[in-house]
């Protein structure tokens, strides 16, 4: 067995930082800057919730080729996955061009720990925009679909199984979770499969797979609702926690999505013009 081998170090703290109890440390880690180095405690600290006073309900779904979809009735917000699978594709080829005939070689190493830690920012700065989005608009209560047995229902083929299994969605689902915690607001996860949100008209309430005539696009062949299918998904499940379902729908504007892209230069969240 080959011996561990440590280092003794001195660390100097901030002053907000306490790290007294070491049960709140959660994760240590020890970073080269490209000038010296850094030791990064990642800990659980306790906080003091705002009192949620939103009165509007907000539905947010959760996908693969649109990372997420917000409704609050009366406007849609949309946030393309197209950054991240543009990541997965980069740097998964980086990895298997530099496999070495012993393992992994340094290059596919860096390669694997750079992708991770590019979704993780990017998932922390979506999941902040999304909470952000809501407390702009007066929101107190937010149904998140919980998509928990996807990857145990049926065979998605190679490629969808790959993609399902790089799906993060409980990642996304907790930091949703945690943030609007923080803004006082108050997160319900929604079982898709038994609400049957992708099928259904969220205006009308008809059922059909037919609806969804090509990938993105829902027309109800009930009401003749046109709408982006992911936006209609989160409508649905909103309407699962607002107090008048019967009273509250959508004005018709799903068919025209807010889209929010990520911004790789800038490390945000960044607006554009609806579609």
């Amino acid at each position: 067995m080959t011996p561990r081998r440590f280092t003794l170090c001195e660390y100097d703290t901030g002053p907000d930082a306490d790290l007294t109890d070491v049960e709140d440390v959660q994760q240590v880690r020890i970073i080269w800057n490209g000038d010296h180095w850094e030791l990064h405690f990642v800990c659980k600290v306790a906080i003091d919730a705002a009192d949620s006073s939103g009165e509007t309900t907000a539905g947010v779904d959760l996908g693969i080729c649109n990372t997420a979809a917000i409704s609050v009735g009366d406007e849609t917000v949309l946030y393309p996955g197209n950054a991240l699978k543009e990541d997965a594709h980069y740097f998964r080829q980086e990895e298997y061009d530099t496999e070495g005939e012993n393992g992994p070689s340094t290059h596919a190493e860096w390669a694997r720990q750079k992708k991770s830690r590019r979704q993780t920012h990017f998932l922390h700065a979506l999941s902040k925009d999304i909470v952000e989005q809501c407390v702009d608009r007066d929101v107190g209560k937010i149904a998140v679909g919980h998509p928990k047995n996807i990857r145990e229902d049926e065979d998605w083929g190679r490629h969808g199984n790959k993609r399902l299994h790089d799906w993060a969605f409980e990642t996304i689902l907790s930091h949703i979770e945690y943030k609007a915690e923080e803004r006082g607001i108050e997160v319900e996860r929604i079982d898709e499969y038994e609400l049957a949100t992708s099928i259904t008209c969220c205006e009308c309430g008809m059922k059909a797979d037919s609806n969804r005539v090509e990938r993105g696009l829902y027309v109800c062949e009930e009401c003749e609702l046109v709408a982006n299918s992911d936006c209609n998904a989160a409508e649905n499940m909103r309407k699962t926690v607002t107090p008048s379902p019967s009273q509250d729908r959508s004005n018709g504007c799903l068919a025209q999505p807010s889209v929010r892209l990520f911004d790789k230069s800038t490390g945000r969240v960044a607006p554009q013009e609806q579609v």
